[in-house]
């Protein structure tokens, strides 16, 4: 019964959302890829809507479910099915009713499993896309075959482009790159690859000085385009991944003939999503790099780099969950990620089952077992690392989203009275799962 009330609200939405952009007309920009794109949605929009009224996706609704509800402009009615209803009066409004409506949407477009995103084109077809990052062990591959079908599920989007549309690739990871000569659309590129269009270049860290210690702030590179080049600098994240998504952006506007200065000012004052490598104050006197809105192997290594990358006078602390839904790759993923940990961070902890072969791959490394601590579920952990920090200490929390990594950033953060404007899933549906 679940499942049929599911699949026929998703049918009338999806009927509504297509007849809303067939009378609205609006430019779409559509974001895949199996890194980062949530964080590029919300830079791109921080760059459109300082020149035109635009809509984004909110959070990653990026489904076959919520790319519907951001072409309506409608929130989920979760189990409630009233919500639901009125969603779909809502829809029938602006589909009857002339209504001021965005120039521009920016959505979220994921796939857990084959076919998601072919279907969705079948009946969306953008402006613009961005493919973000595929990586060595992509999210989501658990319902896939292989690394090679989940690259070209997300290959569809870039196919379904319109003919005169702009195609926005990342330069730096090959797979994304191959894209360009695949569909013979007019294509940006950005990274750190001096080939593209939009080169990011001389990235570093920023430390402040907290009542006497030092610890990390933000971060500074240079965006450059053509022989121009701008100074950016983005306060409370870490990074170099950061780096990606506002380069993107970037690459976005610069397609659309934005001013370069104007785009640049904006994203010096974008604010990153909740989550993300976010930095929250710590007790102590401490630091947290919350990065525990979800996990993929790739994005697990960038933020051990960036702790390994990080000048500290306190303890290098990992607090790392499962890594899910990479199917045959769990065990060897998890064990890489803690022989990096094992180079990286002074201290480790894990939470989970799968993430015990994340210690067990620390240990292999030649870290000592007393510095490694294994806990059932991130309350535990949140409890004791309360006890073992100390003044101008960092600590990395990240893992899946089941894992809800963000009760371990609660437990250790100065001000957890701000918990629910600092920290993912504070809505009361996600407060209701044990």
């Amino acid at each position: 019964m679940k499942k049929f009330f599911k699949e026929t609200i998703t049918y009338i939405l999806q009927k509504e959302a297509k007849l809303v952009l067939r009378k609205y007309n609006p430019k779409i920009v559509a974001v895949t890829g199996s890194v980062g794109k949530t964080s590029t949605k919300d830079a791109i929009y921080t760059v459109l809507a300082s020149a035109y009224h635009v809509r984004k996706s909110e959070k990653s609704f990026n489904s076959e479910l919520g790319i519907p509800l951001t072409i309506l402009g409608c929130d989920t009615g979760w189990g409630n099915p009233f919500i639901w209803l009125e969603n779909i009066f809502h829809g029938l409004f602006l589909i009857v009713f002339t209504q001021k409506y965005p120039k521009w949407l920016i959505l979220e477009v994921g796939a857990d499993r084959p076919g998601d995103i072919k279907k969705v084109t079948n009946w969306l077809h953008p402006d613009i896309v961005v493919i973000t990052r595929f990586g060595k062990v992509p999210v989501h591959v658990e319902f896939f075959n292989s690394r090679e079908e989940v690259i070209r599920e997300k290959s569809y989007l870039a196919h379904a482009l319109k003919q005169k549309g702009s195609l926005i690739l990342n330069c730096d990871d090959e797979d994304v790159l191959a894209l360009k000569e695949a569909t013979k659309r007019k294509t940006f590129t950005y990274g750190f690859d001096g080939r593209a269009d939009i080169v990011a270049s001389h990235y570093g860290v920023d430390y402040e000085n907290y009542e006497g210690v030092t610890l990390p702030s933000g971060i500074s590179f240079k965006m450059n385009y053509g022989n121009n080049s701008l100074p950016t600098h983005i306060k409370g994240v870490l990074g170099i991944q950061q780096v990606y998504p506002l380069a993107a952006a970037f690459a976005v506007g610069y397609s659309e003939e934005i001013n370069p200065v104007s785009m640049n000012d904006v994203l010096n004052n974008h604010i990153t999503p909740n989550g993300r490598m976010k930095l929250v104050s710590g007790i102590k006197k401490t630091m947290i790099i919350d990065d525990g809105y979800n996990a993929s192997p790739i994005a697990m290594e960038e933020a051990v780099l960036t702790l390994k990358s990080l000048n500290v006078s306190g303890k290098k602390i990992a607090v790392f969950g499962d890594m899910l839904e990479i199917g045959k790759y769990s065990t060897e993923a998890h064990k890489e990620i803690g022989m990096l940990a094992s180079d990286s961070a002074n201290i480790l902890f894990t939470v989970g089952l799968r993430a015990r072969s994340i210690a067990e791959g620390a240990l292999d490394n030649g870290m000592d077992e007393k510095n490694i601590y294994q806990f059932d579920n991130s309350r535990e952990a949140g409890k004791f690392l309360e006890q073992m920090l100390g003044a101008g200490d960092v600590v990395l929390v990240k893992g899946s989203q089941g894992m809800r990594m963000e009760r371990v950033v609660e437990e250790v953060m100065e001000h957890p009275e701000d918990k629910e404007k600092l920290l993912v899933r504070q809505e009361k549906e996600w407060q209701r799962k044990k």
